[in-house]
């Protein structure tokens, strides 16, 4: 079975579970904090929003995100009881016409697609002119970078299946597309082991943070 139908039932068997965490003290102290980080960069898109691995739509919901698509049915079940408007697909085949779209946002998805450029490519496609693309992700070269990468040797039933990536690597995966790096927002500077209760988020790039976001606009 490959990594990326690995994943799908993974998210499939996890989809409550998985879900249930933001509800933790945690996951609310983490999800408001990305969250955060997320908005510093929307200013002055336009709608409709695209997300693509919408999952169970929590970061869709907050953000007035207008459709989700993923593979995961279980998930997409969830995303639906939020409100959100889904449809079952995958990243790197989006069922939609060319530049509709006055955003798309990768938010913890690029770790778990089969082939990162080819979604980058089809979010670039169905970006409007002047759209921005959004995408947010645990940075490998961090405290939470090695934090998920320890869950992930570990045989986390979600994070095994993830492919970490660095800033670096993910403004060269842009650049393949012919975009760049417009700006930058971070979050997740304490360690893990610290108190996350009021993390801050910050509209520029912190090395060492452990989520960053990054914007890229189509020309």
């Amino acid at each position: 079975m490959d990594r990326v139908i690995d994943t799908v039932n993974a998210f499939d068997d996890y989809a409550g579970n998985y879900d249930q965490w933001f509800d933790s003290p945690e996951g609310k102290a983490l999800f408001s904090a990305e969250v955060e980080a997320v908005r510093l960069l929307t200013k002055g898109l336009e709608h409709p929003f695209l997300e693509i691995g919408v999952g169970t739509g929590r970061f869709a919901e907050k953000l007035g995100i207008d459709i989700g698509i993923d593979p995961s049915d279980k998930a997409l079940d969830i995303a639906r009881k939020r409100g959100i408007r889904v449809q079952q697909a995958t990243g790197e085949i989006l069922p939609f016409k060319d530049g509709i779209f006055g955003a798309v946002f990768l938010l913890f998805t690029l770790c778990f697609v089969k082939d990162a450029g080819a979604v980058i490519a089809e979010a670039k496609r169905v970006l409007k002119s002047g759209g921005g693309l959004i995408i947010g992700f645990i940075n490998r070269e961090s405290p939470w970078g090695e934090h998920y990468m320890k869950k992930k040797t570990e045989g986390h039933p979600i994070y095994r299946h993830a492919r970490f990536y660095t800033i670096d690597e993910v403004a060269g995966l842009l650049r393949q597309v012919g975009m760049g790096v417009g700006a930058y927002a971070s979050t997740l500077c304490r360690q893990p082991s610290q108190e996350l209760t009021g993390e801050k988020a910050y509209d520029k790039l912190i090395g060492d943070a452990g989520f960053v976001c990054i914007l890229s606009r189509k020309e």
